[in-house]
């Protein structure tokens, strides 16, 4: 991916991160410094990593970072193995115009082909945009983070 998609890529995650910023200020660092380019050009360069992206008009509009994730067996549980979706975000500008649905199915059908059995997106409860897109992408819930703030 070329360096200015990366930096387009870059530009969207500010946009989530504000967001998060606004939600939980305490978890999440203002302002979108220290580094961010390096961050992107770091989880490009992850072999555990993958970046996707969706362009309207050739330009980047929306992307996702997927972390590929191994559990391995315990006495409770099967190995899985499965891609998380840790960030996506489309540009405040161009939403409802199908790029983060066209990325889900991109990354549905990518998953299959890989022969994963299960997709997970990563996500904070503040953000009820997320969560309704999510579920009317038909994302489920099957367990829940929790926290007491003390």
């Amino acid at each position: 991916m070329p360096g200015g998609n990366l930096d387009r890529v870059n530009e969207q995650r500010k946009q989530a991160n504000n967001l998060h910023v606004a939600g939980e200020p305490e978890v999440f660092k203002p302002g979108f410094r220290d580094g961010p380019g390096d961050c992107i050009r770091a989880i490009w360069s992850d072999p555990h990593k993958e970046i996707v992206v969706a362009e309207l008009q050739g330009s980047v509009c929306g992307f996702a970072v997927l972390n590929h994730i191994v559990k391995p067996e315990n006495p409770f549980m099967h190995e899985r193995y499965y891609p998380d979706i840790d960030e996506f975000g489309v540009d405040g500008n161009r939403r409802r115009q199908g790029a983060a649905s066209a990325m889900i199915r991109f990354i549905r059908d990518y998953a299959k082909e890989k022969g994963y059995k299960r997709l997970e997106p990563n996500m904070w409860e503040l953000n009820r945009g997320a969560l309704a897109f999510y579920e009317a992408a038909g994302f489920t819930t099957c367990r829940r983070y929790m926290e007491m703030h003390l």
